[in-house]
């Protein structure tokens, strides 16, 4: 696994000072959000040139942009701002040669009208799956025009907010362009972090082999997310369970303040190295 981090939490005047931030601190992978170039996270137009002098800035600093953001309510209520999402992602794909990154990160939507990361009752209709659905395959039309890969993260507030929906979406899309992102905050509330063993192994049985990137947040016994190693999570089991999986790509520290960055850093990268293997589940 390759530590890498959020290039949004570092607050820059250019994206060069951004990528700078993120070398300084030991790290070669990110996850970009245009947010850092001085653009809306989905963009209506990126100006002529910019992807490329991004793209220049990683190669010059021997970075690797693991994801950039596509994210935005795919069942928004209002019809004219799912369009104004996905043509902001037409326009995202359409950089991503030139950015140097294959993966575009989306959100599966919630009938929340004003926070896509607020839950809705209506996100478990049969109405709420069938417009989400009809959303990713128009995203994966985009992701085959580009050779891209999608990357879809379980989250309480969307649709998708439990491993057996993520898996539900696998199978009903048959799309070798749609993966997981794994982040074993997002799985349970707080009050269920003592079950969190079970709950990460049915997710692993379900989606290890998909999983293309995997977070690193934490999260506490009264539903604060907060810096990995500030929470109540087992990182030993949730890094062994990755491991266990067989996966060795980009690990993604997020939600934390800059000031946090180092001490995250540097309990994950202690943990990286001597993790090992948890026992195979026993489904006796």
């Amino acid at each position: 696994m390759r530590l890498g981090i959020f290039a949004k939490t570092f607050t820059r005047p250019t994206v060069e000072a951004v990528f700078d931030a993120i070398v300084e601190h030991g790290l070669s992978v990110m996850q970009f959000n245009f947010a850092c170039a001085g653009l809306p996270s989905m963009p209506t137009e990126i100006p002529a040139g910019l992807a490329e002098r991004i793209g220049s800035a990683v190669r010059k600093r021997s970075l690797e942009m693991a994801a950039v953001s596509g994210t935005f309510n795919i069942i928004h209520p209002d019809r004219k701002r799912r369009e104004a999402g996905f043509q902001s992602l037409a326009v995202i794909a359409s950089h991503c040669r030139a950015l140097k990154t294959h993966v575009i990160t989306l959100c599966t939507g919630t009938r929340d009208a004003d926070d896509m990361w607020r839950p809705h009752p209506e996100n478990e209709s049969a109405e709420a799956w069938k417009e989400m659905l009809a959303g990713m395959q128009r995203a994966v039309e985009l992701a085959e025009a580009h050779d891209l890969t999608l990357g879809v993260e379980p989250e309480l507030a969307n649709v998708i907010n439990s491993a057996a929906k993520a898996r539900r979406l696998l199978d009903e899309l048959q799309s070798s362009r749609v993966k997981i992102i794994m982040d074993g905050a997002n799985l349970f509330h707080g009050p269920q972090i003592p079950n969190a063993r079970a709950i990460w192994e049915d997710a692993f049985d379900m989606l290890g082999s998909e999983i293309v990137m995997a977070h690193a947040k934490d999260l506490t016994l009264a539903e604060k997310f907060s810096a990995a190693g500030k929470g109540d999570l087992d990182w030993d089991l949730y890094l062994s369970l990755l491991q266990r999986v067989n996966f060795t790509g980009p690990l993604i520290l997020h939600g934390l303040a800059e000031d946090e960055v180092a001490s995250s850093v540097h309990l994950l990268q202690a943990k990286l190295v001597p993790v090992g293997s948890v026992p195979a589940r026993d489904h006796a």
